[in-house]
């Protein structure tokens, strides 16, 4: 069967084709600035040239009716038909506790997504966007949603509970969630098929470390801890978001600089994490790390920073998991900083960690980046959300 995987922004819209048999990629693609001046598709088909051409996307189904177009293409295209398609898998940010797994999409799905906007308002109403341009021009075709928050559900109360009065939970759902869920469920599953042992008897720590960052405690094959919450500002140092601070900092700089709390939080969301700590040197850790290799204090202050609060999760996880077998590496960051791993393992010899540099140095694979000695294995797996969005689908229908 081909899959094709959505995943939908506010103005964006990635996709990838895949053949479910062999898990190969044989298409894949980006369109930018949908409803926005300039707007523009890259297509990729596998083996082939990439293409960028700017053509106007006035809306999600114009950018839907270009990426089926591109596939079908009698010249560069990867089908002959829409027909070859057997489904279509999309990412969707929040499923609140309506959603503990991926499931075939109907208007139940549709209605029960959009009661999650609330808690998503620049994601769900975009993914939703995007279903309803599928369905509009692929209107026989089954398609599934696959929740990033789905792999946290398994989090047990004390976990994803807040120290807030209750009846805010009662009322708002107001609680702790996670996000990457699909990355985490990957990336955990790929370790141990590396490894070559049983899912259900490893303690597993994923730190998905891109713009966006999150890390998992994984136990026994379910989710048992994340570092995100109620939305992706929680948790770790970020690209351009703050991660956990005093509440009251927000009143604090609002009362000195006469900002409401939109604009507070416009600052904690996009303008702090390591682009605020280097002052506004960079979001992008090359460079940050070219910085910090030449001794420049804001490189040097951001990375050490970021690699800190990396640690210090993983040392609550630790606990949490009363131990832990695997730590693996992921994503952007997670995947490309061996400077990075190096500075977070240097906080983690209780754990019996000694890293083997010439691996730490290698890039795209699966692979041990510790010496076989160490007491605990330190992974780097590279992510593929998309193929794991596929996978699901595949299973669902």
């Amino acid at each position: 069967m081909k899959v094709l995987v959505i995943n939908c922004g506010s103005s964006s819209l990635k996709f990838q084709l895949i053949d479910s048999e062999s898990e190969q990629c044989l298409a894949k693609g980006l369109c930018e600035r949908i409803g926005i001046e300039g707007s523009m598709i890259t297509y990729s088909p596998e083996g082939g040239e990439k293409e960028k051409t700017e053509t106007p996307m006035p809306d999600h189904t114009e950018a839907i009716r270009l990426v089926l177009e591109a596939l079908t293409n009698p010249k560069t295209g990867v089908v002959k038909s829409l027909d070859e398609i057997g489904a279509v898998g999309h990412r969707v940010v929040h499923g609140g506790e309506k959603f503990a797994e991926s499931v075939v999409i109907d208007e139940n799905v549709m209605k029960a997504v959009e009661e999650c906007n609330d808690l998503a308002p620049l994601h769900n109403p975009a993914n939703l966007i995007g279903i309803n341009a599928c369905k509009k021009l692929m209107p026989t075709t089954p398609m599934v949603a696959v929740f990033d928050t789905a792999f946290h559900q398994t989090m047990p109360e004390e976990a994803y509970m807040y120290g807030l009065p209750y009846e805010y939970y009662q009322k708002y759902k107001i609680r702790r969630y996670g996000f990457h869920g699909t990355s985490h469920s990957y990336v955990s599953k790929r370790a141990a098929e590396v490894l070559g042992k049983k899912y259900e008897d490893l303690k597993i720590i994923v730190c998905h470390l891109g713009n966006g960052a999150s890390i998992s405690a994984v136990k026994n094959g379910k989710c048992i801890d994340t570092s995100m919450g109620l939305t992706p500002l929680e948790g770790l140092i970020m690209g351009t978001r703050s991660g956990d601070i005093d509440p009251a900092i927000i009143e604090f700089i609002a009362h000195k600089e006469g900002k409401s709390i939109d604009e507070i939080m416009s600052v904690l969301n996009k303008k702090s994490g390591v682009l605020g700590l280097s002052e506004n040197l960079s979001s992008d850790f090359r460079d940050l790390e070219e910085a910090y290799n030449k001794g420049d204090a804001k490189g040097i202050r951001t990375i050490k920073t970021f690699c800190y609060r990396v640690a210090k999760y993983i040392g609550a996880y630790v606990a949490a998991m009363n131990g832990v077998d695997v730590i693996c590496f992921t994503a952007g960051v997670g995947e490309n900083a061996a400077l990075v791993r190096t500075s977070v393992c240097e906080y983690l010899g209780y754990l019996g960690i000694t890293l083997d540099q010439d691996a730490n140095h290698k890039r795209g694979e699966d692979i041990a980046i510790s010496t076989p000695d160490s007491k605990t294995t330190v992974m780097v797996i590279p992510t593929n959300e998309e193929l794991a969005i596929a996978r699901e689908t595949v299973r669902l229908v």
